[in-house]
């Protein structure tokens, strides 16, 4: 199985490009653990914790002139071309550090106005008990997952920001996204060019503060390409349900995008019209906000499975 090691050579600090070359290509249906790191050198801990050497590596190269994330990658995965769906299962996620951080601001979460100093927290976390440690004595349940996995944009686009999610995955910041689930991406390049990073040790829907428990991930995917699958937006799947996704600037639009995606899905998958698919979704599916803090937002619509396949 191939290893791809956060490192300067591997990773890119606050961008997407599809000019970047591969930091490694694998064949379709591979297996692949990819090491990420997080944060910028203000939100490294005291003493007493531990910091991945190559996390200050990646600090002592420089701070990139666009903020964002650091990002493992890309993979290219061989086959893939622009019009394809990339598959990512993803199989395992893993803490590789005792620590996250929290951080917020002025004019920055979902209440940019209403907090007017800077407020950073470094979160100790329990690998073993699974647990974060808050500093009022709360010990949260660690559901660790990678708020940003994505492919490469259309190359027409250039150099995009990480924190803006769009139709190419990126800051997508789903807390259902852990271990056990799959998500699709439609692809724009040769080779798909995945990459990930932002890891989460926990998070809520919505994400409101702006950060999460942001912290270092160790992930294990399979990357598989498939051809003639008609898909115009991100998806997802846990072993329960469907998800269809919108993010845009209007909570509105991100509710429409996402709600036209699974009146698609229910339809073609039970076998029903458009008409019955909406009501159904009236019925029984779940809009959630994903998150609000990242320019485009997002919201996102489940489905439980066996509602639609029996066999599910």
């Amino acid at each position: 199985m191939t290893t791809l090691n956060a490192s300067i050579e591997t990773c890119h600090w606050g961008y997407f490009d599809a000019s970047r070359a591969p930091a490694v290509t694998i064949a379709s249906g591979d297996e692949i653990v990819i090491n990420s790191v997080s944060g910028g050198p203000m939100n490294l801990p005291g003493d007493g914790f531990h910091v991945p050497p190559e996390l200050l590596e990646i600090h002592a190269a420089g701070v990139p002139a666009m903020p964002g994330h650091i990002l493992t990658g890309p993979v290219a995965v061989s086959g893939a071309k622009p019009g394809d769906v990339l598959q990512v299962d993803i199989l395992d996620v893993a803490l590789r550090q005792d620590w996250g951080f929290n951080y917020h601001g002025p004019l920055k979460g979902t209440l940019p106005d209403d907090f007017t100093d800077h407020h950073h927290t470094i979160i100790p976390l329990d690998a073993a008990r699974g647990i974060a440690a808050l500093p009022w004595g709360l010990e949260l349940p660690l559901a660790p997952f990678f708020g940003v996995m994505g492919v490469a944009p259309p190359p027409t686009w250039g150099r995009i920001s990480t924190i803006e999610p769009r139709i190419h995955g990126g800051n997508i910041d789903n807390k259902e996204l852990v271990a056990g689930t799959t998500l699709f991406l439609p692809v724009f390049n040769d080779g798909a060019l995945f990459s990930c990073g932002d890891g989460h040790g926990a998070q809520g829907d919505g994400e409101v503060c702006v950060t999460a428990i942001e912290t270092a991930l160790q992930g294990r995917f399979r990357l598989s390409v498939l051809k003639h699958r008609d898909l115009s937006y991100p998806q997802a799947e846990t072993p329960t349900h469907y998800i269809t996704m919108g993010m845009a600037p209007d909570l509105d639009a991100c509710v429409k995008m996402a709600l036209r995606d699974m009146i698609k899905l229910v339809s073609e998958r039970a076998g029903i019209s458009r008409q019955d698919a909406y009501m159904l979704c009236s019925l029984a599916g779940d809009l959630r906000i994903t998150q609000t803090v990242n320019r485009e937002k997002g919201v996102h619509m489940m489905m439980a499975k066996h509602l639609i396949d029996p066999q599910k």
